[in-house]
């Protein structure tokens, strides 16, 4: 029988990875990475919320749906994936798109707002990267590869990216304090 015979060492990152995801004096190049995709989720959002189509009868997602879902008599339809279509189908002929268009439009707002504050950063990032992977498999680009990259290197720096936020004092009083790692 195989046995693998694993010793408790660890393997350390290179010295740049780990300043950039770990050291606090990386939280200012976070802070400009948050800021810049905290506001391009409030400017969606906030279009979004102050537009009747999304926020009172989901019209608009309505017929990005339908777009998305359509597929053309030549050329490639916009969603590759067919058990995507089928999901959107699904909550289109549910009419899940009145509180669904409520979900994203405020679902983007509150992102925005969370990572300009640094206040759960790490949650915020997430859920940024989850609607927007969401907007790609509907087969729209635009900006949402680099936000989506962006929010993925706000995850894996979540320790510091919100240092300089409401993280800092919120985290700690949650029970996840920053501690510096023993030295070996």
């Amino acid at each position: 029988m195989f046995k693998l015979n694993i010793n408790k060492k660890v393997v350390r990152d290179p010295e740049f990875i780990e300043n950039l995801f770990s050291s606090t004096w990386a939280a200012w190049f976070w802070l400009v990475v948050r800021l810049y995709v905290g506001w391009q989720w409030i400017t969606a959002g906030w279009h979004k919320v102050t537009d009747p189509a999304w926020v009172q009868t989901g019209e608009a997602l309505k017929g990005y749906w339908e777009r998305a879902v359509a597929i053309p008599e030549t050329g490639r339809p916009a969603i590759t994936f067919g058990w995507y279509r089928s999901f959107l189908s699904g909550l289109l002929e549910s009419g899940s798109y009145t509180w669904f268009a409520k979900l994203i439009a405020y679902g983007e707002l509150l992102v925005g707002i969370a990572l300009i504050l640094g206040i759960f950063t790490g949650f915020a990032a997430f859920f940024g990267a989850f609607m927007n992977f969401n907007f790609m498999l509907a087969g729209s680009a635009s900006t949402n590869p680099v936000l989506f990259i962006l929010a993925f290197l706000l995850m894996m720096a979540w320790k510091v990216a919100g240092y300089i936020g409401l993280d800092n004092i919120v985290l700690p009083m949650l029970g996840t304090p920053w501690r510096p790692r023993p030295e070996k």
